[in-house]
């Protein structure tokens, strides 16, 4: 254990920090990290957001620590990189903080993501750790001024996505100009597997699974539904985080930028956002290694309704050109009587479930916003990751088997109903 680095987590126990730690500290086997620390806002004795069944076996290894902190307050933020007692300083930080709920006002992100990122990494620079890894979330919009859909590799400029995709971008341009940080951004796609029950993809799969119950075919918006909707398996979120880390921490930033570095521009124009603290003027240039990571299935739209509704024991069509016309103006009118549907429906499966479904986190993924049924495109090509690090998919497609691991995993700890099909 004492030639491998220690390492701090912060944020994302409602995305893919879990899996992250178990990565890094498997319920079996050896841990590629000497000590971890998990830092978040989040209580997990008791727990006050879902967790999943083995993360909390996790938690309980000796060189596993949890530690529940308003990281909003930097001088929380700096106690946070000190060790305990006798152990070495934290050498690796995988930063996975931010909001991810697309309807929170603007001064909500701005404090929780873009200011809390920069607290944590000044202070990481401050401390000399040799790899500082951010993860972005696909908040941004993959299509063309003509409409026609394409991949973004990490050189193109994708189109953040809103104000959450504007701040989320934001947060890198800030990150990339702190000196000395040991910077390495990691890009997904749609992130879906075991316990992930945040994002598009676990809502379409409980919309799907309703529809299957109901023996009726699903309808989606935006045909012919060709956009691309390209998915990546948590575990290879884990790995590729791991990866990003060790290369930085072998070659250091200036280095890192000349391999892998790519400008970083702005998405606030003209006085936008000039007076927040730190914001990174407009005009000036920031650099830092980016990777994409995503799965080898090049799923479409199409592709992954029909995945989901083929194991769920259904069809996929699309909506009249009438209701397509009418989402397009009134998508809010449209959710509101899908989601009618869909919420009831799933509420009679958790009370028709044998045995009885014990977890609840998963009714709120019924309601499917609007944000999520708006019309997206998300391509982020790996081959990137995969050239300059040698790094080899672990879950390289999406497919009835991802799903039907992913509804397992649910049923066993008691969040997925078990109804007749």
């Amino acid at each position: 254990m004492s030639d491998k680095p220690s390492a701090i987590i912060f944020g994302g126990l409602n995305t893919c920090s879990r899996a992250l730690a178990q990565f890094l500290v498997p319920l079996d086997g050896e841990p590629l990290v000497k000590n971890l620390r998990i830092v978040d806002k989040y209580s997990v004795n008791p727990p006050t957001t879902y967790l999943g069944a083995e993360f909390p076996h996790v938690l309980k290894k000796p060189n596993v620590e949890y530690r529940q902190a308003n990281l909003t307050v930097p001088a929380t933020v700096k106690s946070c990189f000190d060790p305990p007692a006798g152990q070495d300083p934290f050498t690796y930080v995988f930063d996975l903080t931010g909001e991810i709920q697309w309807d929170r006002p603007e001064q909500v992100q701005i404090s929780t993501t873009f200011q809390v990122a920069q607290h944590i990494g000044r202070e990481a620079a401050a401390r000399g750790v040799a790899a500082y890894v951010r993860i972005q979330h696909p908040f941004y919009e993959c299509r063309e001024r003509s409409g026609k859909e394409k991949e973004w590799a990490e050189r193109d400029e994708a189109k953040p996505d809103g104000v959450l995709g504007t701040w989320w971008h934001e947060t890198l341009r800030a990150l990339a100009a702190i000196d000395g940080l040991n910077l390495v951004i990691l890009r997904t796609a749609y992130v879906y597997g075991p316990y992930v029950d945040y994002g598009s993809i676990i809502s379409w799969t409980i919309t799907c699974a309703v529809y299957g119950y109901l023996k009726q075919p699903l309808k989606g918006l935006w045909s012919p539904g060709k956009q691309p909707t390209h998915t990546v398996h948590v575990t290879d979120v884990a790995a590729a985080m791991w990866a990003c880390a060790h290369w930085m921490a072998e070659r250091g930033r200036v280095k890192a930028n000349e391999e892998a570095g790519e400008d970083i521009s702005p998405a606030l124009h003209g006085k936008d956002g000039q007076d927040v603290e730190g914001i990174i003027p407009a005009g000036t240039k920031v650099v830092a290694p980016l990777f994409n990571i995503e799965d080898d299935s090049k799923t479409t739209y199409l592709d992954l309704a029909n995945t989901l509704v083929e194991y769920f024991g259904t069809t996929f069509e699309f909506h009249s050109f009438f209701t397509n016309t009418m989402a397009k103006f009134k998508l809010d009118d449209v959710v509101e009587e899908m989601n009618e549907q869909h919420v009831s429906t799933w509420t009679q499966m958790l009370e028709a479930s044998n045995p009885p479904v014990t977890q609840m986190h998963l009714s709120q993924r019924a309601y499917m916003d609007v944000y999520a049924l708006r019309k997206h495109s998300v391509a982020f090509p790996a081959d990137k990751i995969k050239a300059l690090l040698g790094y080899s998919l672990r879950r390289p497609a999406f497919g009835r088997e991802t799903v039907a691991e992913m509804v397992d995993k649910f049923k066993q700890e008691g969040s997925w109903p078990r109804v007749a099909s």
